[in-house]
Order: structure tokens, then C-alpha cells, then sequence
């Protein structure tokens, strides 16, 4: 939230996000208006009607009061000559990940004293160096009570947390799924899964932790490699320690409800045990099908759609049933698989996130 009054310094950021033959300024580009002047894009002239239009709009932001970052958005216009551009309020970290804003500048004191505590955390150590301070940027610090969920089952989880301090359980009902502390990562889970829930997890003592928005961290993920693999790694890991704690019952049944068991959990459950054979699920759209060999995807189909776009509209559904059957034709047992495992389910889930901002 960015608060204005007179007398007090500010910052806020525009993205010119159409243009119609302005004689100056492109879409994409970058408006900085401050307590005391008005920043055009780089080696642009300064347009004196915008001058005048962002005057306007600072009285205005004046006596509204305070600007929401995240709420919905106002589109503003100049429109005094020739052309027309239309811009709206961005915040300054969208503004860094959109690349509007160098990335390479300096840390401030106190991104500096807080890259000191988690310098050797695993998440921060691949980062490559000139990447860290955008990465920080990201982040909010919060402090959390003891006994304080801040990650519900079955609710949307849009944050992932970095455990600053303090002891944090991961739980589905009375079972103890893991216990995290100074370093861990939680909420990631929720952000394979498109955003729900698939356990709680409760503080158990007061702690503080690092939150990053799905959005943003899905950004980086495509802009820093070493984070993807990274992610993937870790990703893998939890979810051999959720599956060894309930696959048994699971392995039983091999059916259920896509609400309980969202597509990626589905997907990997079946990766990470080696399974072979065909999973059905009953969708809004009509039926599907995916065929594993050994955890590996040969053979998908939803819809009119096949193979990886099946794949990536599959992990859309949030309602329906699945049931798994054993065995593939001496055909199916040929086929290669469709692309590898791990890149295709974190490229499904960004195609979620990004559906999910457009609706």
C-alpha cells in the first residue's frame, strides 16, 4: 500500500500498456512519478502535456487517499495531442519483474542485514549472485504467533514461505506429514496443485518467515534456472515423504475425487512410484486419459487436445473423479514418452497461474 501526503516522499510506477500513435512513448514502457518530478522512459524526451496529465492524477491520488496495491486496477490516458497512450498503477516489485526497473541495484541496508541471516539458506545458495537482489525484492517478511495456520487444506495458498525462524507442522488431519524449520520452504505444495491446499500447516512456536506471491516466484522460476531445478529437486522430495505416509490406502483404492487429489499430485504420485498404466478422469469437459510406463507420461488425450496441451489443460480442473487402472497394449509399451516429466508439470502449473491472473 502506497500512501500520499504532502510534505512526505513517494514513488509510483505506470505501464504504458497501449499506444496509439504517440509521438514519444511505446507500450511496455515505464512512467516514474515521485514527491518531486516525473521520470520518462530512458533517453525520452520529457512530453510537457503528460506533465500536465500526471499533475492532475497526483491531486487525484491525493484526495483518494491511499493507492491498493493489488486492488483493481484504474486506467489512466493522455490524450492532448497527435496520439494517445494509456497507462495504469503498477507496484515496484511488478515493475522490477517485468524488467522495468534495473535488476542489478544495490541491495538497501536492510535487504543487506537480511541477506547476512539467510545467506546459506539451500533456496538462496543456488541463486546465482546477480540474480539475488531481485530475488530478495520479492520477499515480505511476517512475524507469526504460535499455533497460528497460515496454510489451510483445501483453500487457495497463493504464497510460498521461506522459514526465517521458529518451528512450523505440516499435517493432513491428525497425521504429521513433516516438521520444518530455519530454511525450509512451505507452501509449495500449493502452488503445484494451482493453489490448493493440500495439508495445513500451524506454527508451533512464534516465527517469522519470508512470503512470496505465486506470481512473482513464478517469474523467477522462468528467469532464473537454477531456481527451476532447484524446485524440482525439492518438489520431488516432499512429495515422496506426503505419498509414503498415505499410498498404501491410496494403492488400494486407486480412485477418488479430483478435489481430494488435484491432476499434478495425481500425475506425480504416479511418476514418483513407477507406476504403469492408464489413469481416467472424469472432467467438466468430457473424459480423459493418461498413460504411464514406469512414471513416465506416453499418451494423453482430454477433449479435442493430446499429449502435452491434454496434459496442461488437465491441471486446470479443480472437480471430477479419476480412477487408475494397471497394464498397457504391447503397443503403449514402445511409445515414447512425451517430454520429460518434471519441465511439463512445472510448465502446466505457470500455464495455471497465468490463466488464473487473465480471469
Amino acid at each position: 500500500m502506497v500512501t500520499l501526503k504532502i510534505m512526505k516522499s513517494f514513488e509510483l510506477f505506470f505501464k504504458i500498456i497501449a499506444d496509439n500513435n504517440c509521438p514519444l512513448y511505446e507500450r511496455g514502457e515505464l512512467l516514474t512519478l515521485s514527491d518531486k518530478a516525473l521520470s520518462c522512459p530512458e533517453n525520452k524526451p520529457t512530453c510537457l502535456i503528460l506533465v500536465r496529465e500526471m499533475t492532475n492524477i497526483l491531486f487525484s491520488l491525493l484526495d483518494s487517499g491511499p493507492v491498493q496495491d493489488g486492488g483493481e486496477k484504474k486506467v489512466y490516458s493522455c490524450s492532448g495531442c497527435t496520439g494517445l497512450i494509456k497507462f495504469d498503477h503498477i507496484s515496484e516489485q511488478e515493475a522490477r519483474l517485468d524488467g522495468l526497473i534495473a535488476s542489478d541495484s544495490p541491495l538497501d541496508p536492510e535487504g543487506e542485514a537480511m541477506l547476512k541471516v539467510i545467506r546459506d539458506f539451500p533456496l538462496i545458495k543456488v541463486i546465482p549472485k546477480s540474480d539475488i537482489p531481485r530475488t530478495l525484492r520479492c520477499f515480505r517478511k511476517e512475524r507469526l504467533p504460535a499455533d497460528t495456520t497460515f496454510i489451510t487444506k483445501g483453500q487457495n495458498s497463493l504464497y510460498l514461505y521461506l522459514i526465517l525462524s521458529g518451528k512450523v507442522v505440516v499435517s493432513d488431519s491428525a497425521m504429521v506429514i513433516a516438521t520444518l524449520g530455519k530454511g525450509d520452504i512451505c507452501g509449495e505444495m500449493s502452488y503445484l496443485g494451482g493453489g490448493t491446499a493440500g495439508a495445513d500447516v500451524r506454527t508451533l512456536e512464534e516465527s517469522e518467515v519470508l512470503s512470496i506471491s505465486g506470481e512473482a516466484f513464478s517469474k523467477l522460476l522462468d528467469t532464473i534456472p537454477e531456481l527451476q531445478l532447484f524446485m524440482s529437486k525439492l518438489l520431488v522430495q516432499r512429495l515422496t515423504e506426503s505419498n509414503a505416509s498415505h499410498f498404501d490406502t491410496f494403492d488400494a483404492c486407486m480412485s477418488g475425487w479430483i478435489a481430494e487429489m488435484p491432476p499434478a499430485e495425481l500425475f506425480q504420485i504416479f511418476h514418483m512410484n513407477q507406476k504403469t498404466g492408464v489413469l481416467s478422469l472424469e472432467l467438466p469437459k468430457g473424459g480423459a486419459k493418461v498413460s504411464f510406463r514406469e512414471g513416465c507420461v506416453i499418451n494423453a488425450h482430454y477433449g479435442q487436445a493430446t499429449n502435452q496441451t491434454a496434459i496442461f489443460d488437465m491441471l486446470q480442473e479443480k472437480e471430477g473423479r479419476y480412477k487408475f487402472t494397471t497394464g498397457l497394449t504391447p503397443e503403449e509399451m514402445k511409445a515414447v514418452e512425451i517430454g520429460d516429466f518434471m519441465m511439463l508439470l512445472m510448465e502446466g502449473i505457470k500455464r495455471v497461474d497465468e490463466s488464473g491472473e487473465d480471469s
